[in-house]
C-alpha cells in the first residue's frame, strides 16, 4: 500500500460515523450489510449514510454490491491488513517485538479499542 492510498484510508477514518460504520461492517464479515441496515444501526440518516459507505469505497475500504434493489457493503479484508501492516512495518525498529509490546500503549489499552 502507498502513502496516498494510506492517507485516503486514514482520512476516510478521521469521521465519527464512517468511523463507526467501518467497525460495524467489519463486525458484520464478507457477507456484509445494506446500506439501510448500517443506517438504522448506527441511527444515521439512510441519505447522510450513503455520503459515509461512498467515501468509505473511494477510499478503498469497503466493497459495495447490488443486491435486488439494495446496496450491499462489507469491508475489504484485504485493504485492513494492507493498512495495519503498512502502519506497522517498521515496529519495534525492525527487531523482533516482545510479547509485551502490544500491551505497553496506553492506545491500545483504551476501552474504545476493544
Amino acid at each position: 500500500m502507498n502513502a496516498d492510498a494510506v492517507i485516503r484510508a486514514l482520512g476516510a477514518l478521521a469521521q465519527e460515523h464512517r468511523l463507526a460504520a467501518y467497525r460495524l461492517l467489519v463486525q458484520a464479515g464478507p457477507e456484509g450489510l445494506a446500506a439501510g441496515a448500517v443506517a438504522q444501526g448506527l441511527g444515521v440518516p439512510a441519505s447522510s449514510m450513503s455520503f459515509h459507505l461512498a467515501q468509505l469505497a473511494n477510499a478503498g475500504l469497503v466493497l459495495a454490491r447490488r443486491q435486488s434493489r439494495s446496496i450491499i457493503y462489507a469491508a475489504d479484508y484485504a485493504a485492513m491488513s494492507a493498512l495495519m501492516a503498512y502502519m506497522t512495518e517498521n515496529c519495534c525498529g525492525g527487531a523482533e517485538c516482545g510479547p509485551d509490546v502490544a500491551c505497553s500503549s496506553p492506545l491500545l489499552q483504551a476501552k474504545d479499542v476493544a
